[in-house]
């Protein structure tokens, strides 16, 4: 299926409909399942999700390790709780040296914090304790960002970690580690960018991801 999505939220509420519609997920609601949005792209995605499942909506904080000559491409990622994961093979392939990953990840573990700061300010996180995580990104390329949430999630305790998206490269689901199941709308068999499947893919803004978190959790 070729499908297009307007924008985020567009993408969330066609995801959102699918997932309610799933066998999988019929008997979970409310406090059962928690939504936990990527930021920035993939928290608004997720408030519809939420708003249409009634569960609670929360963010897993990553941050993908982004190759120095070509930053949208994932030699790894780091998460909230310290998690850090690496592909070494593609390290490997792009020759990506020791100093490269330390000066990377120190940069990217800078704005990770500050975000983990932004975005919890005056709440509590979400209790994840024998729950489902139900985490939502705008899309998945690589898997880093999501592998990395994954593990996020069942440090602190899910029993259920399940992964899904708009959209998907043909791969997703091998490239993604640490899920039960993972859940992709379109999964074009020449994907290249997530964006591509987005006729509006504008940078979400760290004002629209604490919003839509405020909006969440006063209902």
């Amino acid at each position: 299926m070729n499908r297009i999505f307007r924008d985020r939220v567009d993408a969330g509420r066609q995801l959102a409909s699918h997932l309610s519609g799933m066998r999988d997920l019929s008997g979970i609601r409310g406090e059962a399942i928690v939504v936990l949005g990527l930021p920035r792209g993939g928290v608004p995605v997720a408030a519809e999700v939420a708003l249409a499942l009634g569960a609670p909506l929360d963010v897993i904080v990553v941050r993908k390790l982004g190759v120095p000559a070509e930053p949208e491409v994932a030699f790894g990622a780091i998460g909230e709780d310290g998690e850090r994961m690496l592909d070494q093979d593609l390290i490997d392939w792009a020759g990506i040296t020791p100093a490269q990953i330390e000066a990377v990840e120190q940069r990217e573990r800078s704005t990770l914090n500050a975000r983990v700061a932004l975005f919890r300010t005056g709440f509590e996180r979400c209790e994840l304790t024998g729950r489902t995580a139900l985490i939502v990104d705008d899309g998945i390329a690589t898997g880093a960002s999501a592998t990395a949430a994954c593990r996020v999630a069942r440090g602190l305790g899910a029993a259920h970690v399940i992964v899904a998206a708009p959209v998907g490269g043909p791969d997703a689901a091998v490239r993604l580690h640490g899920a039960d199941q993972v859940i992709c709308l379109v999964q074009p068999p020449d994907f290249h960018a997530v964006g591509a499947q987005y006729l509006n893919f504008r940078q979400t803004s760290d004002t629209e991801v604490v919003d839509l978190l405020t909006q969440a959790r006063q209902r």
